[in-house]
C-alpha cells in the first residue's frame, strides 16, 4: 500500500473499527494519531514514495509462575495494549534498517552477519541478524526491509520491551517474505535463539511467547523445545477489572546478582539430586532430602525450590479457572502467587538496601485500597525493584491511579487491557 494511501486511511477513521478491539474505543483517536506520526517519521527517514505496512507486537504482563521459566517450568502470562508500532517497507538488497524512535538506527546486512560476534553482544544489531538466521535456520525465506518503530512498552516495567522487538523484527519477516505463513509460536522460539544465540543472553521464553501469542496464555516448559501452549479464553475487560501497573520507580543498580542467584539457587537443588533443572527433579524425593539440602544449598535455596514446585500447581489451576470463567478461583491464584513470591521466593526488595522497599508499600497501599473492594496485587516480572500488578475494578481505578500516582508521581499507574492479538500486521 503506498504510504499516501495509508495516511489518508488513518485520517479518514478506516481503522477505527480495528484500533477499538486493539486498544480500547476510548484510545481510538489516540491511536490513530500515533499511528499518523509514525507514518509520517518513516516518511522523513526513507521516503514518502514507498509500499509500507504496518505491524505491532503486544507487550506482555505476567500473572503468575513467577520465576520458573528458567527451570522448565509452568507460567500463566498475557498480551496487553501496551506495544511496539512499526511503519516498514521491503528493499530489494538484503539490509534491514530499522530506526526506533529515540535510538540511533540499526543497519545489518543479513546476507554477511549471519554467525554471532562476540563484540557485538547486546545491541539491537545483533537481534536483527539473530532472527534472520533463525527464519534461515528454519527454512524460511528472508530479505532487507525499512522500518520505523515506536514504542510504549516502558523499559525496566517487567512488561518486555525487548522480547516486542525481537517478535516485530520476525513478524515483519513473517509477513514480508512468508505470507504470514509462521505461527507466532515459532516466531517466539526463533526470538529466544536470536537472544540466546546473537545476543548473548541466556533467556527463557516467555517473554517472546507471551508478547507474540496474544491473550491469556499457559505455558508448560518441561520441554523447552516445544512448550505446551493454553489459551484460556478469558474476557477481564468484560468481567470488570483492569489490569494495573505500578512503576515504582525502584533503583535496578546493582540488581543483577539478585536475579542470578534465583535461578542459580534453584539449580543448585536440582544438581543436588544430579539433574539440571528443577523440573526434572521428584517432588516427594525433593521434601525427603530437605534435612540435608539445607546442609548442602542453604535455607533460601530450598524455600526457593518450593515456591517452583507450587507454582507450577498454581498456573494449572489458574488456567483451569480462566477457561471456566472462574475470576474468584483466578484471583485466589495471583494472591498466593504473590504471596509466595514475597515470602519465599523473596525477589520483593533486595537484601544489600532494606531501606528501600518501594514494592513492598504499593503493595500494602493496594491491599488496603482493594480491601472490600475486589481485585487483588502481587510483585510483577523480575521483582526486587520496578512494577506490581493490581486487577482493579472499573468503578475505582480513577480512585485507585490517584492515590498510587500521589505516593510515586504522575505516570506511575498504568491501566491496561489484556489484549486478544500478540504479534500482528495491522494494515489491511
Amino acid at each position: 500500500m503506498k504510504l499516501e494511501l495509508l495516511n489518508a486511511d488513518l485520517t479518514a477513521g478506516k481503522y477505527a473499527e480495528k484500533f477499538t478491539a486493539m486498544y480500547g474505543a476510548e484510545n481510538v483517536e489516540a491511536q490513530t494519531a500515533r499511528y499518523l506520526a509514525a507514518v509520517r517519521s518513516f516518511a522523513e527517514i526513507y521516503g514518502a514514495d514507498r509500499d509500507v505496512e504496518l505491524f505491532s507486537v503486544a507487550g506482555r504482563s505476567e500473572i503468575s509462575g513467577n520465576h520458573t521459566d528458567h527451570n522448565r517450568g509452568c507460567v500463566l502470562a498475557a498480551s496487553i495494549d501496551l506495544d511496539i508500532i512499526a511503519v516498514a517497507s521491503k528493499v530489494d538488497a538484503p539490509v534491514i534498517r530499522i530506526k526506533s524512535e529515540g535510538f540511533p538506527e540499526d543497519a545489518v546486512d543479513i546476507s554477511t552477519y549471519t554467525e554471532p560476534v562476540a563484540d557485538k553482544f547486546f545491541t539491537s544489531g545483533s537481534i536483527i541478524a539473530g532472527m534472520a538466521k533463525a527464519f534461515t535456520n528454519n527454512s524460511l525465506k528472508v530479505g532487507g526491509y525499512d522500518a520505523y518503530t515506536t514504542s510504549n512498552v516502558f523499559k525496566g516495567s517487567g512488561l518486555s520491551s525487548s522480547a516486542a522487538f525481537e517478535d516485530m523484527v520476525g513478524n515483519i519477516l513473517n509477513h514480508f517474505y512468508n505470507d504470514g505463513s509462521v505461527d507466532n509460536v515459532d516466531v517466539a522460539k526463533m526470538a529466544q535463539y536470536a537472544e540466546n544465540v546473537f545476543f548473548g543472553k541466556p533467556c527463557g521464553l516467555m517473554d517472546q511467547m507471551a508478547c507474540g501469542v496474544g491473550g491469556f496464555i499457559s505455558i508448560d516448559f518441561e520441554d523447552p523445545k516445544n512448550p505446551i501452549i493454553g489459551k484460556p479464553a478469558f474476557d477481564l475487560t468484560a468481567a470488570g477489572y483492569s489490569l494495573c501497573i505500578v512503576d515504582t520507580h525502584g533503583n535496578h543498580a546493582d540488581l543483577n546478582e539478585d536475579y542470578a542467584s534465583v535461578p542459580a539457587e534453584m539449580k543448585s537443588v536440582a544438581a543436588y539430586f544430579g539433574c539440571e533443572v528443577l523440573r526434572q527433579v521428584n517432588r516427594g524425593e525433593f521434601m525427603a532430602n530437605i534435612a540435608a539440602l539445607r546442609e548442602k544449598v542453604g535455607d533460601r535455596a530450598v524455600i526457593r525450590a518450593m515456591h517452583f514446585f507450587a507454582e507450577n500447581d498454581r498456573v494449572a489451576a489458574q488456567a483451569v479457572a480462566l477457561k471456566h470463567g472462574d475470576i474468584d478461583g483466578f484471583f485466589r491464584g495471583v494472591t498466593a502467587s504473590g504471596n509466595s513470591s514475597f515470602k519465599y521466593l523473596q525477589n520483593v526488595y533486595t537484601t544489600k538496601n532494606v531501606h528501600e522497599q518501594g514494592l513492598s508499600l504499593a503493595l500494602c497501599l493496594t491491599e488496603q485500597f482493594l480491601a472490600g473492594k475486589g481485585g487483588v496485587c502481587r510483585v510483577h516480572g523480575g521483582g526486587f525493584a520496578g512494577t506490581i500488578q493490581a486487577f482493579v475494578p472499573h468503578a475505582h481505578v480513577a480512585a485507585y491511579r490517584q492515590m498510587i500516582e500521589a505516593v510515586y508521581g504522575a505516570g506511575s499507574c498504568y491501566v491496561l487491557k489484556v489484549r486478544a492479538d500478540g504479534a500482528i500486521k495491522v494494515s489491511f
